[in-house]
C-alpha cells in the first residue's frame, strides 16, 4: 500500500480547484489591486485543531505565482490551540487573495479530517484497537484525506480496490459461502491482502477455519462483538464498521476489538476553522 501523495494527481487535483474558482481571473483583485503590491499573509486556527495538509501549500502556491514564498511554523500532526499560525504566505497582494479561498477549502477540511480522527483515537483510552478511515472521500482527495488521518492518529485502511481484497456479504452470496468465496480469492490473488466481512458466528468460524486474516464484523451489537472476541481468540484481527459514531468508541474498544473503521473521518467531517488575514505592504 503506497501511502504517499501522487505528485501528478495532486496537481491535477489543484489545477481543477484553481480553474473552477480563478477561471479567466479575479476580476475584483484586478480591479482594486496594483499589480506591484507585495504583502504577506498569515494563515491561523480559529479553534484548537490537529495540523493537516501544508504539504500541499508549496505546489498550491506555486502553481498560483511561483514566486510567493511560503513559510510553515506548524506541522502535520501537531495540536494546534486558537491563534496558532499555520503557514505565511509572501508575495504580490493579488496573489494572495487570488489563492486564499482554495488554500483555506483544502486546509479547512483536512485539519478538519485530522482533528475529527484524533478525537476517535483519544476515546479508545487504553484499549489497542486502532482507528481507520474507509474508501468514503470525496473524488480525487482520497490521499489527501488518508494522510490528513494519519496526522490525527488513525490509520488507513485499503486506498481502493486494486490494493486489498475485501470480500464483503454480496460476494460471500454471490460465491456460495464463505469458504469458497476465501478460496476464489487465494486462487486469483495469492499475495494480497485478505479480509472477509461475516454476519453471525457461523461464517466467522468458516473464515477462522480458512486463516482469514482479518474478519469484518459488521453491524454487530456489544453483546454479539465481544462473543466474536472469545471465538477468534487471537486468531485472526476483528474489525468492526457500521454505525459507529464518537460516542461508541469507547464501549467497542473495550470488547477487545483490533479495528474500528469510520467513514465519518471522510464522509461528513466538520471543517475546522482557520482564517488568513492579510498584511499589504503599498510602498
Amino acid at each position: 500500500m503506497d501511502a504517499g501523495l501522487d505528485p501528478t494527481g495532486l496537481q491535477r487535483l489543484l489545477l481543477l480547484a484553481i480553474e473552477e474558482d480563478l477561471g479567466s481571473g479575479d476580476i475584483t483583485g484586478i480591479a482594486t489591486i496594483d499589480p506591484q503590491w507585495l504583502g504577506e499573509a498569515e494563515i491561523r486556527a480559529k479553534q484548537p485543531l490537529v495540523a493537516a495538509g501544508l504539504e500541499i501549500l508549496a505546489p498550491f502556491w506555486d502553481l498560483i505565482d511561483p514566486e510567493v514564498k511560503i513559510e510553515t511554523p506548524a506541522t502535520d500532526g501537531q495540536r494546534l490551540v486558537v491563534g496558532d499560525r499555520l503557514a505565511i504566505v509572501r508575495g504580490r497582494v493579488r496573489s494572495l487573495l487570488a489563492g486564499e479561498r482554495i488554500c483555506l477549502n483544502l486546509l479547512c477540511h483536512l485539519c478538519g479530517v485530522a482533528t475529527l480522527t484524533a478525537a476517535y483515537v483519544e476515546q479508545v483510552g487504553p484499549h489497542r484497537a486502532r482507528i481507520l478511515d474507509t474508501r468514503k472521500t470525496n473524488p480525487g482527495m482520497r490521499r489527501l484525506e488518508k494522510a490528513a488521518v494519519r496526522a490525527g492518529g488513525g490509520h488507513n485502511h485499503r486506498f481502493g480496490l486494486y490494493d486489498q481484497i475485501l470480500i464483503k456479504d454480496n460476494h460471500v452470496d454471490a460465491c456460495g459461502g464463505v469458504t469458497a468465496a476465501i478460496r476464489k480469492a487465494r486462487l486469483e490473488f495469492p499475495q494480497a491482502p485478505l479480509e472477509i466481512e461475516v454476519r453471525n458466528e457461523e461464517e466467522l468460524r468458516e473464515a477462522l477455519a480458512e486463516q482469514a486474516p482479518v474478519i469484518l464484523l459488521d453491524n454487530m451489537d456489544l453483546d454479539r462483538i465481544r462473543r466474536c472476541v472469545e471465538i477468534a481468540a487471537g486468531r485472526a484481527e476483528l474489525e468492526v464498521s457500521g454505525g459507529v459514531t464518537l460516542d461508541r468508541i469507547a464501549a467497542l474498544a473495550a470488547t477487545g476489538i483490533d479495528r474500528i473503521s469510520v467513514g465519518a473521518l471522510t464522509h461528513s467531517v466538520p471543517a475546522a476553522d482557520l482564517h488568513m488575514k492579510l498584511t499589504p505592504n503599498r510602498a
